[in-house]
């Protein structure tokens, strides 16, 4: 497969991933983020004090956009996309290992791991100041698919074109988007097996129906966070203006 179809196919991954992280980081429909960077007064009403009680909950989470979020660093934020997050998606991932051996021989997983990977390499990226998108097709590339692309290559009419559909909020939004996800990259199915897998004690166990729902799992979780690290480094070997194309 060439560069170009590869690149193409991750354009259109990264075009749907962004606007989520943009909702995520953004998006406060009930207010519960700004309430944490308010302080509590005696005039509260029952109400104030209920979302005051949510918001607390919220921020506990260091979620983006709350009180707690703004005190972390750099890495502390990225690490968050990996051990939030990227853990929520997981789940999505490892289910088929429920199945055992039958399941896994279907590219069921491997798809969805590499979706899951995408968007946490993607956050971890715009954590770091990266935010061009063209360089994160380029990082998705590298990381994933063990290529190292043009920079214009992702440049395609098509995946200009393509809708932007408006991304709701929340854990399903996010599992909607990595299925989106996912079936963008169906026509890249060769490189699904590039990625960073689970170790062979978590692959072996994983045949096993039942238990091996578990074992996938926490083999993608280790798998996830090779990937991010991989990422930062990517990152770190390429510094250039954030928002410009990254290439050697």
């Amino acid at each position: 497969m060439d560069d170009r179809t590869v690149a193409s196919a991750l354009y259109r991954a990264v075009a749907i991933i962004d606007p989520v992280l943009d909702v995520l980081a953004a998006r406060d429909p009930l207010g519960l983020k700004a309430r944490t960077h308010r302080t509590a007064t005696a005039d509260d009403s029952v109400v104030d004090k209920v979302l005051g009680a949510l918001a607390s909950a919220l921020n506990a989470t260091d979620f983006p956009g709350t009180e707690a979020w703004e005190k972390l660093d750099s890495d502390a934020r990225s690490d968050w996309w990996v051990a939030r997050i990227g853990a929520l998606n997981t789940v999505a991932v490892a289910f088929p290992g429920v199945f055992g051996v039958l399941m896994n021989r279907l590219p069921l997983q491997d798809l969805l791991g590499f979706a899951n990977q995408a968007m946490v390499l993607v956050a971890v990226a715009r954590e770091a100041g990266v935010t061009d998108r063209s360089a994160h097709v380029q990082l998705l590339a590298s990381v994933l698919c063990e290529r190292e692309i043009d920079p214009s290559a992702p440049d395609t009419p098509e995946a200009e074109e393509e809708p932007k559909p408006e991304r709701g909020w929340g854990p399903f939004a996010l599992l909607r988007a990595m299925w989106d996800v996912a079936s963008v990259l169906r026509d890249v199915s060769s490189e699904l097996a590039k990625r960073p897998h689970s170790r062979a004690v978590f692959r072996m166990i994983s045949a096993i129906p039942l238990v091996g729902g578990v074992a996938s799992y926490f083999g993608e979780r280790g798998a996830l966070s090779r990937a991010a690290e991989q990422g930062r480094r990517w990152v770190a070997d390429h510094e250039t203006i954030p928002t410009a194309r990254l290439s050697k």
